[in-house]
């Protein structure tokens, strides 16, 4: 389809997937993502020639649409990456269509490779995304998470573990972004995170509470910043939640959270701790609990289980069923409310210090670590 309507002009398409299928955190539900990119392209392509190349391939997906082979077929050109969604009648896989998005490649690619660091990156990855998927918050087209904010918001909290899992990404950049080179360099930390003996449970709570005690200072420029590792200021036009770019620091990846979206989100992440603490305090069990957080289907997406131990403990306990048992309430109790005492949250408790360090302007861009902050994440 891409030779014929992009022509025989000596510069032949490939059609090459990204997104989560190359990061190899897809699940059956996932979107798969596709970039038509030209070989011999040099410099930056022009918007108006990949809106013209995807007006084409729209005309074509419309026909298709009517011979019943494809369905839902949407031209998004005003997005900043202009893209074509279509649904496969044939598999049921929804897929969004891109030109030449070489960046979206790249980052897909660059964060595979880091993935390989410590497997619970890419477990907590399939867990929040499940979790946002259960509450309707993993839509950046509605104005709420992307796959990609989510994904980087984990791997910024495993940078910002005491000790850190994953290493900050501009030790692993240091001769350059190209994914060849990552490559090399990630070699060198394939035993980074071994001292951090935190269970993929811990994870997942801690970054819930890490989240919720920041819910008051995102828009007084507190950013997430995956290249150094640390909480750092930035204040952009609009901004909800702020994610740094780990390859352009100039663009925020949370940037399609609307305002009410915001409310939502931090709907969800209170009543999801809430769940927790009534678990913990034996008000609900175990299956009433997974079912709250990743929803009554969560049989297919998570385990239905509970892993409060280290991982290696965890590995060999991934058979034992949420039972309700009171010592496994005790555990679990003890630590979240460590986790809210030492990461702020506790009826609706914020992050002390971070406000006074420094003094900013709207427009002023500083990528100094932000210790108020990092003191208590």
């Amino acid at each position: 389809m891409a030779l014929s309507q992009t022509g025989n002009s000596g510069n032949s398409p490939v059609v090459e997937g990204f997104g989560s299928f190359v990061m190899d955190m897809f699940s059956i539900g996932s979107d798969l993502d596709l970039s038509v990119n030209f070989g011999n392209i040099v410099g930056t392509f022009p918007r108006d020639m990949k809106i013209k190349i995807l007006r084409k391939f729209a005309k074509k997906f419309y026909s298709l649409q009517r011979e019943g082979h494809v369905i839902g077929v949407q031209a998004i050109m005003t997005a900043r990456v202009p893209i074509i969604k279509f649904i496969d009648c044939g598999t049921g896989i929804e897929c969004d269509l891109s030109v030449e998005n070489r960046d979206g490649i790249q980052k897909s690619k660059i964060l595979h490779i880091i993935s390989g660091i410590d497997e619970r990156f890419q477990k907590l990855s399939f867990l929040m995304k499940a979790w946002a998927k259960a509450h309707n918050i993993n839509s950046p087209k509605d104005r709420t998470l992307s796959s990609l904010s989510i994904i980087q918001l984990v791997a910024f909290h495993l940078q910002t573990r005491d000790p850190p899992i994953i290493p900050p990404f501009c030790t692993l950049f240091e001769d350059g972004t190209d994914p060849v080179i990552v490559v090399k360099r990630v070699k060198n930390y394939s035993e980074f995170g071994k001292g951090n003996k935190e269970s993929l449970a811990d994870l997942f709570i801690t970054l819930l509470v890490k989240v919720a005690s920041v819910e008051n200072l995102w828009q007084k420029g507190l950013c997430a910043s995956l290249y150094q590792g640390s909480w750092t200021s930035k204040l952009w036009d609009t901004q909800y939640i702020s994610v740094e770019d780990f390859t352009d620091p100039s663009q925020n990846v949370a940037r399609a959270v609307g305002r009410e979206q915001f409310k939502e989100i931090y709907g969800c992440i209170h009543s999801s701790l809430c769940h927790l603490l009534s678990f913990s305090d034996g008000h609900i069990q175990g299956h009433q609990l997974v079912d709250l957080l990743f929803g009554s289907d969560s049989v297919s997406i998570v385990p239905r289980q509970i892993d409060t131990k280290s991982n290696d403990e965890s590995k060999a306990n991934l058979a034992v069923p949420l039972n309700g048992h009171q010592t496994k309430r005790m555990r679990v109790s003890k630590r979240l409310k460590e986790k809210q005492q030492g990461e702020g949250w506790r009826g609706g408790q914020q992050t002390q210090g971070w406000e006074q360090h420094g003094n900013w302007k709207k427009g002023k861009e500083e990528n100094k670590p932000m210790a108020g902050v990092e003191e208590h994440n």
